[in-house]
């Protein structure tokens, strides 16, 4: 009997891959044969673990441009190799066609090479439902005309996520880095125009969310209702050590920074308990490097230790704060840090993989959200879970030093706020939620009775 075949078409980034290629072993630990599209300049990327089970497979696709308006939308190369897969599937006997492609809305143009071999899709967010339930709701609210002092509730959403003025306060773009360029689907829109992912899943029979009931229940609920299809939260779509190691320390010994593990444990083990803040932000957009100086000058004249992770060229920041914190140059293992029993804060741009990251291990948070779903997701740490403060009221101007300084002295002294991340943590604690277990199963009797008879 032939295995069923699944798509699943990761967007650029890692944090678009990585969630990706988790949810690929989610389906194959199912029995599912699945394919995992990636554009080509991800392949260095790809683990050799990851390829070494029998039932996933990598199909290379040239970098999809970025869409030109007026442009035939398949005319281009990776549409091409996409299509040339699928043919050379479809030519083999008595193999079943496949049942689905799941599909990172950044990748949406791929919808409709799959749609030319009746293959339906389900489209795909690697960040949690909130954002996206958030970006809906303000463009249906018209949340761009909000002035000061106004608030204004989202029907079906959550009270405390009712809009204010300083949601939509936000500077124009991030401070790109690494390679790629735009990515595709979008920088982020203004606040309160049309989500762009909107016409990325027009066409979806369902859709796939990277989080878990405990995390986003009411936002995939809304999503589910106000898309007027299944939504499924599958996630946390973070890495299998994460689930395997409640309680202790994360190891990944495959990469290396300017530190080594034992080493980073060594100085962590040195300080008290819940004493140390992390401070990282993502490796494709960061503050200023004026708000990088401020920054310095913060943890330069704070009494707490620090862990800092900054990236390749930041120019001798490293140098400015003193020997009281830690500085990692590039790559930090992240989980480790924010598993140790010193870590008592989090200053991050509150991506999404990050977010849950810390969720997971119980650590509140200082918001300082860059751009696009980190917005959104920086509103449900604070005001819905009550597990950090923003880094500033308005997030369009420049973060100070005093910004960060009572923004870091606030978060570290704050008990109850602990306390409470620590209860939320607790839900993850038997490992992946049981709630995502049940959404998959919800996902395969919906896929299985779309199934096409050979």
């Amino acid at each position: 009997m032939q295995t069923n075949k699944i798509y699943v078409v990761t967007g650029s980034g890692q944090g678009h891959l990585y969630p990706c290629m988790e949810l690929c072993r989610f389906l194959s630990s199912r029995n599912y044969h699945t394919t995992l599209v990636i554009s080509s300049n991800l392949s260095t990327a790809i683990p050799s673990s990851f390829t070494e089970n029998p039932l996933h497979e990598i199909a290379q696709i040239s970098p999809s441009p970025r869409p030109i308006p007026g442009s035939a939308p398949l005319s281009h190369q990776s549409a091409h190799e996409l299509e040339a897969h699928l043919v050379t599937h479809a030519r083999v006997p008595d193999l079943p066609p496949p049942l689905c492609a799941i599909i990172d809305f950044q990748m949406g143009w791929t919808k409709r090479v799959f749609w030319k071999f009746d293959i339906p899709v389900i489209g795909l967010f690697t960040f949690g439902a909130c954002a996206a339930a958030m970006e809906w709701g303000a463009w249906k609210v018209h949340a761009g005309d909000l002035k000061p002092g106004e608030t204004l509730p989202v029907h079906g959403l959550p009270e405390e996520m009712s809009l204010t003025h300083s949601d939509l306060l936000r500077k124009s773009f991030g401070q790109p880095r690494g390679s790629g360029g735009p990515k595709p689907g979008g920088g982020p829109p203004k606040p309160g125009d049309r989500p762009p992912w909107v016409p990325e899943i027009q066409g979806s029979i369902g859709l796939m969310f990277n989080t878990c009931d405990y995390i986003d229940r009411p936002f995939i609920e809304y999503m589910a209702d106000q898309m007027g299809m299944p939504a499924w939260g599958v996630g946390p779509l973070l890495p299998q050590q994460y689930w395997n190691s409640s309680g202790s320390l994360i190891r990944n010994r495959e990469r290396q920074s300017n530190f080594t593990e034992d080493e980073i444990i060594q100085w962590l083990d040195s300080k008290p308990r819940g004493s140390v803040l992390y401070v990282a932000f993502g490796s494709e957009v960061g503050p200023t490097m004026e708000e990088h100086q401020q920054l310095a000058c913060a943890l330069e004249e704070l009494d707490r230790p620090f862990v800092w992770v900054i990236q390749p060229g930041s120019g001798g920041l490293d140098k400015k704060v003193g020997d009281r914190g830690l500085i990692i140059c590039g790559w930090a293992p992240q989980l480790l840090i924010l598993s140790h029993k010193s870590t008592g804060g989090f200053l991050s741009h509150c991506g999404w993989n990050s977010t849950m990251e810390a969720i997971g291990r119980g650590i509140p948070f200082l918001a300082w959200p860059i751009r696009g779903d980190q917005y959104f997701n920086a509103k449900l740490v604070v005001s819905y879970h009550k597990v950090g403060y923003r880094v500033a009221h308005d997030l369009s101007l420049l973060i100070t030093k005093d910004d960060i300084f009572k923004g870091v002295e606030r978060l570290m002294g704050d008990i109850q706020m602990k306390r409470r991340a620590e209860a939320l943590s607790a839900q993850f604690e038997h490992g992946f939620p049981a709630t995502s277990v049940a959404a998959l199963d919800a996902f395969e009797d919906f896929i299985s009775q779309k199934q096409k008879p050979v």
